[in-house]
């Protein structure tokens, strides 16, 4: 995620942030590409290789597939007989189209507080509609936390508003008044939240799985357990197990669905927000 640079209104054009971010990144993958290109392009064409296979196993790291290689090449209607022969410009083109496909980035707006915040955000995403843009307010998240931590007011973050619980001065009352006018009412949340969902669910593809057993979900003082863990998407019953414990997985015997109650195998497909509990053997 990149944030916005902190400046004086009106001394920078948000826009070129998100430019900067983009060329350093497109740099980037180019200079991967161009790593001996010269002799692997050349290597490629005189042996009649496929070069569509080649690339991809090139830049596999960068979880560039055969699929994403051969429908750019085909985009940029570069020719797959003769790599030697593109020019610099086509492997740059090559690299922002591999970059935008396999980089996929949540921009973080910060200081949406400011009088020109929200022109500016909703200038952004015209400007940028490939990219996931939102916008929010870091000192915001952190005085209503810091506000709840200390007990004066009760927040659940990523919430569009919060309940006043103990004695307040006159400046926090006012601060507090600030941020449900201009923020939470304004834009729904501070943006902090949202924005972390976003990257983990939405880009990530992030499916979240509580560990739990029919009996068990609460502790002692009935309070329920927190804890989640945050697998891809496509997972199993197996692949939390061994997400948890190795153990639990080596000794893999069944699952039950917990809000089902129902009894389910190693390769029953996890959906977010599951309770499993993971039966295994001694």
């Amino acid at each position: 995620m990149r944030r916005a640079s902190r400046s004086p209104p009106g001394s920078y054009d948000p826009a070129n942030d998100i430019k900067f971010l983009e060329v350093e990144l497109d740099m980037w993958y180019l200079g991967i590409l161009k790593k001996g290109w010269e002799k692997f392009a050349r290597t490629i064409q005189q042996e009649h290789g496929n070069i569509v296979k080649q690339l991809a196993k090139q830049l596999s790291a960068l979880h560039v597939t055969e699929d994403l290689v051969e429908n750019t090449v085909k985009k940029l209607g570069l020719g797959v007989e003769s790599p030697a022969l593109w020019t610099e410009e086509q492997l740059m083109q090559l690299a922002s189209e591999f970059r935008g496909a396999t980089k996929k980035m949540v921009i973080a707006a910060n200081k949406i507080d400011v009088l020109v915040a929200k022109q500016n955000l909703e200038r952004l995403k015209r400007e940028f509609p490939q990219h996931m843009i939102i916008g929010c307010s870091s000192e915001s998240e952190l005085a209503l936390k810091e506000a709840a931590k200390k007990g004066m007011i009760k927040y659940i973050p990523g919430e569009n508003n919060f309940e006043v619980v103990g004695q307040l001065s006159e400046i926090q009352k006012k601060a507090l008044d600030f941020i449900q006018k201009n923020i939470l009412d304004v834009f729904g949340s501070t943006g902090v939240q949202q924005i972390m969902n976003s990257a983990v669910f939405d880009l990530l593809k992030y499916i979240g799985i509580f560990p739990g057993g029919l009996n068990n979900l609460k502790d002692s003082e009935g309070r329920t357990l927190p804890d989640c863990f945050l697998l891809p998407e496509g997972s199993t019953a197996l692949d939390f197990a061994y997400r948890i414990h190795t153990d639990l997985g080596n000794n893999f015997i069944r699952a039950i669905d917990v809000k089902t109650k129902r009894t389910v195998g190693k390769e029953h497909l996890l959906k977010n927000l599951d309770v499993v509990e993971i039966i295994t053997g001694k």
